[in-house]
């Protein structure tokens, strides 16, 4: 996949400039195209809750887009740090799932990214008994509503 080596190109200059020693692997998941970073500087590359990894994906893709304005969208983890911190939240929210299934009562989520939001719905979306809907408006970070489906 070109607009994946064109990546993986952009985030090893990005981080040789930053004067990181990391090895870097392309890998195609179901999330979507991931380049994984291995490093021993593991901390400083993820940042407080995941900042500074955020940080460096966004500069990837948006570095990414003006050379290949149609490239899809690149995932950047370390470690599998990200990856690790999706699965724990998801069977968090399933858990928070069953409670509506249970109670009827829906459950408001604590804010977060687009990246995350679609995380959310993608779980819910072939599931018969519980919808997710996003707040409206343009702020960055939004809360999901997971809601019992009407029939």
């Amino acid at each position: 996949m070109l607009a994946l080596e064109q990546a993986h190109k952009i985030l090893d200059t990005l981080l040789g400039h930053l004067g990181f020693v990391v090895k870097i692997e392309d890998e195609d998941t179901p999330d979507g195209p991931t380049l994984q970073i291995l490093t021993e500087e593991t901390e400083a590359l993820i940042g407080h809750h995941g900042e500074v990894l955020d940080d460096i994906q966004y500069l990837v893709n948006r570095l990414l887009l003006r050379r290949m304005p149609d490239a899809p969208r690149i995932r950047v983890d370390v470690e599998y740090f990200r990856t690790m911190q999706e699965d724990q939240m998801l069977e968090k929210i399933k858990e928070m799932a069953e409670r509506v299934r249970i109670t009827g009562q829906s459950v408001v989520l604590n804010p977060m990214n687009s990246y995350y939001r679609r995380l959310v719905h993608n779980l819910f979306v072939n599931d018969p008994q519980i919808t997710s809907e996003s707040d409206q408006g343009s702020e960055r970070f939004k809360r999901v509503t997971l809601r019992r489906k009407v029939k």
